[in-house]
């Protein structure tokens, strides 16, 4: 590539970051305006074939689920899928009841879950209520992660096509791995909000594009700084609606990007700076605007919480050499199990990916747009980390910037091992240089060795990241008594309590809710909400003295020991759930739960087609527990 066209690729777009120019530096270091070069004809065909690969890769990926809408469940989303297919059928079933879809007390009853802290992603949970209410959340989840993996690589695709290289097939590259690299793959087993990216990289190339004119010193009129605030405004209050810690990440990893690449250029940089602030000031108006409500409600409304501690949650230094679980490198060479869970492998690059990037970041090193990259693949991996590097899950008392970094507002409620996931666009910036290099030397002589050898290891490293089928279980039908609408019969305005309520590790029951029509509130579930007068972020309810016993029962297979105290602790939950029945669907250790709670209230439950259920109306009404253990 000749040094005009490598000024003009000084503009790449990434996860976190953009470049903010394209310009030329001179002898004097005063940025100018290159030579206009001739670009490809748009072609819109191309771009629906590129579209339509990205788009049947993704479906073929989500294969297993789409076949099986009714009873398939991806298995390594642990309780993920059930929360989120939760998420989506109560936004729509909250729009279609004209109900304020930012709470609800429909689990975690009577105190109720704050959705907006819950990453309810009502930028994709209202517009799609037709499909939710006509075919069922699991349809809109796995619709949701198949136009996202494939929505997120096109736009990447767009951008680089548009702003950072003229080869279609290097556009093409970058994209596939920016919607389909490990970290995403990972996610789509239960995370739609990282795996729904695709304004991320329409912001970038509107940045772009803002901060191009300004190092220009372009004359605008003032209406084109309103139009353009207000766009990125619309922009950024969107992405707020589908995910608000990967525009964190994007944010900061943007901004380190910048530096980096105007780092040899200050004055340019300062008034860059200064011709876009006011652009990006009414921008953040426009967006807070947009915005207010919904930010309130998650920061200041009912069950908000100020912070999550999540514990230690960094990448394991193993992680970022080994093969991801779900791909060709993963079947033929698994690595140690080293990831928070299988829907938690933000890096997992594979060992001859990062050499390769190593090698290639050295080698393009004078390139500003390469340099950017690098700098942040290596600070934002290095962030992943966490506070303390580990090898192998053994901490080697090494501290790293996380440390220091986790104290930090907002900072202290994401997973650090998701910086890593900056890194992946900036990987693939590098990937897309590279061959666009490649193929403009191959055009100019065939038989150079270069661009074979090139593509030859381009192709090694990523061969062992080709994502496989992610797998599909299916999982056990919904209760008689709650699928065919039993359960209305027994319910009144109070909560249906199950044994064991439903948490975190078994959220079983806010499928069972949605089946039934939501036509009665559940006390537990799964969400994140206050604890205490601190409002610390925890997942689940706030414990109960009853959910604990019945927990410890189902686990040990023994009856605990109940007396008057235990008696009395339980009376006092059950008027806090304010519970109509307790139900006990078939579950492990369904005879020890039985007798644990007719040993708690003192009668026996009455069987309804197949549950038990012991009603406690009269209970909660008088205010006493059983006359007798056991009994009748």
């Amino acid at each position: 590539m000749t040094q005009a066209q490598d000024a003009e690729t000084d503009l790449p777009a990434e996860s976190a970051t953009v470049a903010i120019a394209t310009k030329e530096a001179t002898a004097t270091g005063v940025l100018t305006t290159p030579a206009r070069t001739r670009r490809l004809p748009r072609l819109p065909l191309a771009d629906l074939l590129v579209c339509a690969g990205y788009l049947a890769l993704a479906a073929t990926v989500l294969s297993g689920q789409w076949r099986d809408t009714d009873n398939g469940y991806l298995i390594k989303s642990g309780q993920d899928q059930t929360m989120w297919e939760w998420f989506f059928a109560v936004t729509a079933h909250s729009v279609a009841a004209l109900h304020n879809p930012l709470g609800t007390d429909l689990q975690n009853f009577p105190a109720g879950v704050n959705m907006m802290a819950n990453t309810a992603m009502f930028g994709v949970g209202v517009p799609l209520t037709p499909v939710t209410l006509l075919f069922g959340p699991t349809v809109t989840f796995v619709l949701v992660l198949t136009l996202g993996l494939a929505g997120t690589a096109f736009a990447w695709y767009r951008l680089f096509v548009r702003e950072l290289v003229r080869s279609r097939v290097a556009a093409v590259i970058g994209g596939l791995f920016c919607g389909f690299a490990p970290g995403m793959i990972s996610h789509a087993n239960a995370h739609p909000n990282f795996v729904v990216l695709l304004l991320l990289p329409i912001i970038a190339g509107l940045l772009i594009r803002i901060a191009r004119r300004a190092a220009a010193a372009e004359r605008e009129r003032p209406g084109g700084r309103v139009r353009d605030a207000a766009v990125l405004g619309l922009l950024v209050a969107t992405q707020i609606a589908l995910g608000e810690e990967p525009l964190l990440i994007f944010a900061l990893a943007f901004g380190l990007f910048g530096i980096v690449y105007y780092a040899h250029a200050p004055r340019t940089a300062l008034r860059v700076t200064r011709v876009v602030a006011p652009t990006f000031a009414l921008a953040a108006v426009i967006t807070l605007a947009l915005a207010e409500i919904p930010l309130w409600w998650q920061f200041f409304g009912p069950q908000s919480y100020r912070s999550i501690d999540h514990g230690p949650m960094g990448n394991d230094l193993e992680a970022l050499v080994q093969f991801p679980s779900e791909s060709l490198g993963g079947v033929f060479a698994p690595g140690a199990n080293v990831a928070i869970n299988p829907t938690e492998q933000n890096a997992y690059f594979g060992w001859p990916l990062l050499l390769l990037v190593v090698f290639t970041v050295g080698m393009l090193w004078r390139d500003r747009v390469v340099r950017a990259a690098g700098v942040v693949i290596a600070v934002f991996g290095l962030l992943s980390l966490g506070a303390v590097a580990t090898i192998g899950k053994q901490p080697t008392g090494i501290d790293l910037p996380w440390r220091w970094a986790e104290h930090v507002p907002l900072l202290n409620t994401v997973l650090e091992s998701r910086m890593s996931m900056a890194a992946i666009p900036a990987i693939a910036v590098v990937l897309a240089l590279a061959s666009d290099r490649a193929v403009g030397t191959w055009t100019q002589s065939a038989v150079d060795w270069k661009p074979l050898a090139w593509f030859a290891a381009l192709t090694g490293a990523l061969l062992p990241l080709i994502p496989t089928i992610l797998p599909v279980v299916e999982r056990p039908p919904t209760p008689d008594f709650f699928a065919d609408g039993a359960v209305r019969r027994y319910v009144g305005d109070g909560s249906v309590v199950l044994v064991p309520p439903p948490r975190p590790p078994d959220a079983r029951a806010l499928r069972w809710q949605a089946d039934a029509g939501f036509t009665f509130p559940l006390a537990g579930g799964y969400f994140v909400g206050p604890t205490g007068t601190s409002k610390k972020g925890i997942y689940g309810p706030e414990a109960r003295p009853t959910t604990a016993l019945l927990v410890q029962a189902q686990d040990t297979g023994v009856v605990p020991p109940i007396d008057a105290g235990v008696r009395t602790r339980a009376l006092d939950d059950l008027r806090f759930w304010q519970a109509d029945v307790l139900v006990l669907p078939a579950t492990k250790n369904g005879e020890v739960l039985r007798e644990t709670v007719t040993q708690l209230l003192g009668f026996t439950p009455t069987r309804v087609e197949d549950v038990w259920l012991w009603d406690v109306h009269s209970l909660r009404a008088s205010g006493a527990v059983g006359i007798t253990p056991g009994g009748s």
